[in-house]
């Protein structure tokens, strides 16, 4: 079951944390997977690139080597896939179209879209929020997928069969205290999930919603400890998620087995939305 074999994947933000996650599940599924993100280890102008993105995890991740997508490439050809590591920015739009007709030609096809590039990072309530902070996870969360979504979908349509997957976040079906942008740009991406699953269901393109909860990612660990233990607490579970635990739920949702899901929000969190004491 599950069986990816003789499918090409795209996933955005792939060199570390859940996009690398889900590279690496897809390819062992039997996937060929392009990792694509704004930095690539080898680019030499990598710090540059994590300063214009105005993300200060991306700035921190770079300093601290913590980028991994030409070495997620390099093991998912060790499994014997075809890959390639591939620098991209979501919100440019023209160099989105051009890596996709690119990975089109190379891997002749593009049947699954995992959305997962995203920025985390603008924490402060209503009245402190900053604009361009705002302007800027609406331009990355959002309309990145909604760029990499529009880019994808005629090459599914051609094939007449694929599956687009929307990385959102409990805070985006929950609410997030001090996370407005980041809570509202999760929330938007069910309606454009949504519509992509009634536009794309006659063309055999489904399109999900995955929606994690408290997860161990390299994020999560750079987090206040004492705020990550109340996070803890809340969730049924009383432990963080691994990243593996999103990754599986999505290698079922592209896989034949899941033709008759679409539209739908799952959520991988532990039990964070229950009446928890």
């Amino acid at each position: 079951m599950f069986d990816l074999t003789g499918r090409v994947a795209v996933v955005t933000g792939g060199s570390r944390g859940l996009g690398r996650a889900d590279c690496l599940a897809l390819a062992q599924a039997g996937a060929d997977v392009v990792v694509t993100d704004i930095l690539i280890e080898s680019d030499p102008e990598i710090a540059r690139s994590a300063e214009r993105s105005g993300s200060a995890l991306a700035q921190l991740f770079t300093a601290q080597n913590v980028v991994y997508a030409e070495r997620t490439s390099e093991e998912i050809r060790q499994m014997g896939r075809r890959s390639a590591a591939v620098k991209m920015d979501v919100t440019d739009r023209e160099q989105v179209t051009t890596v996709f007709a690119q990975i089109a030609r190379d891997f002749g096809a593009i049947d699954i879209l995992v959305n997962n590039a995203a920025t985390l990072d603008h924490i402060a309530q209503i009245e402190q929020q900053n604009d361009d902070l705002w302007d800027r996870d609406v331009s990355v969360n959002l309309t990145g997928a909604f760029n990499c979504t529009k880019a994808a979908f005629p090459h599914m349509r051609e094939h007449n069969w694929g599956r687009v997957i929307f990385m959102a976040s409990v805070a985006g079906t929950l609410g997030g205290f001090g996370q407005a942008s980041y809570a509202a740009t999760k929330a938007s991406l069910v309606g454009l999930a949504r519509t992509v699953a009634l536009e794309g269901a006659r063309f055999g393109i489904t399109a999900n919603v995955v929606a994690p909860g408290i997860i161990a990612t390299e994020a999560f660990k750079l987090g206040n400890p004492k705020m990550n233990d109340r996070m803890v607490l809340r969730t049924a579970t009383r432990a963080p998620g691994e990243p593996e635990d999103v990754a599986s739920t999505i290698v079922f949702l592209v896989s034949p087995e899941a033709r008759y899901i679409t539209g739908q929000v799952i959520s991988v969190a532990g039990g964070i939305d229950l009446f928890t004491f």
